[in-house]
C-alpha cells in the first residue's frame, strides 16, 4: 500500500453494502445504505497526545458520517481519525 495516513488517521476499506431487494424491486448503487463497519488498511504513528490502538488487519466500527471517501487504484477507501472509530470487532 503507497497510501501512509499521517498523525492518527487510519486508512480503512469498508465492507461491501449488503444487496437488498424489497419484493422483487432491486435497489440501485445510489439508494444503498453505506457500510458501518470496514477493515484497517494502513494507520499513521499516532500523536504525542494518543497512542494508536488500532492496527492494520483490525475489523472496525465508525460513525455513519466518518472519514473521507478516497478512490485508489480503482478501490475506495476512507481516511479518518482514530477517534471517528467506535470499536474494534
Amino acid at each position: 500500500m503507497s497510501i501512509k495516513p499521517l498523525a492518527d488517521r487510519v486508512l480503512v476499506k469498508p465492507a461491501a453494502a449488503e444487496e437488498k431487494s424489497v419484493g422483487g424491486i432491486i435497489i440501485p448503487d445510489t439508494a444503498k445504505e453505506k457500510p458501518l463497519k470496514g477493515s484497517v488498511v494502513a494507520v499513521g504513528n499516532g500523536t504525542k497526545d494518543e497512542e494508536m490502538v488500532v492496527k492494520p488487519g483490525d475489523n472496525v466500527l465508525y460513525g455513519k458520517y466518518a472519514g473521507t471517501e478516497i478512490e485508489f487504484d480503482g478501490e475506495n477507501y476512507l481516511i479518518m481519525r482514530q477517534s471517528d472509530i467506535l470499536a474494534i470487532i
